[in-house]
């Protein structure tokens, strides 16, 4: 079982991470390589969804066990974009993104990694407020 600090320090990571590195590896959005390579994903308007999706996770850090479905909503937006990821690094040149900008081609080599090791936590979190909830209905 996870504890409270352990989670609170995951959805604050999450959140800082989806934030930093969109600011950074888009260097405030001024990086045109990020949109150019995947303008229906990673266009700047998708950057900044993902910036305020790391404003959700801080936003529920502290009050994430009063909201379970928010945090299965949550494994599911991390599982789309690991799995959008997995098909774009599958079947595209990251060497090529790389030779255009570094910046672009840490943003691509990362984020669904990344994405996945969250769903992971996400849903480790999920099952853990699931199995709370199952259990306060069998004894009460």
């Amino acid at each position: 079982m996870m504890s409270h600090t352990f989670i609170r320090n995951g959805f604050i990571a999450s959140g800082l991470v989806n934030i930093l590195a969109v600011l950074l590896l888009s260097r405030g959005f001024t990086n045109a390589v990020i949109p150019e390579t995947d303008p229906v994903v990673m266009s700047n308007f998708g950057l900044l969804m993902i910036a305020v999706w790391g404003l959700v996770f801080l936003a529920v850090a502290t009050r994430y066990q009063y909201v379970k479905w928010a945090v299965g909503a949550f494994v599911v937006e991390k599982l789309v974009y690991a799995v959008v990821w997995f098909r774009w690094i599958t079947t595209h040149d990251v060497a090529a993104v790389y030779a255009r900008d570094l910046f672009a081609g840490v943003f691509y080599s990362v984020y669904g990694f990344n994405d996945f090791l969250f769903f992971l936590f996400f849903a480790a979190v999920f099952y853990q407020l699931h199995q709370k909830d199952a259990k306060s209905l069998s004894s009460g």
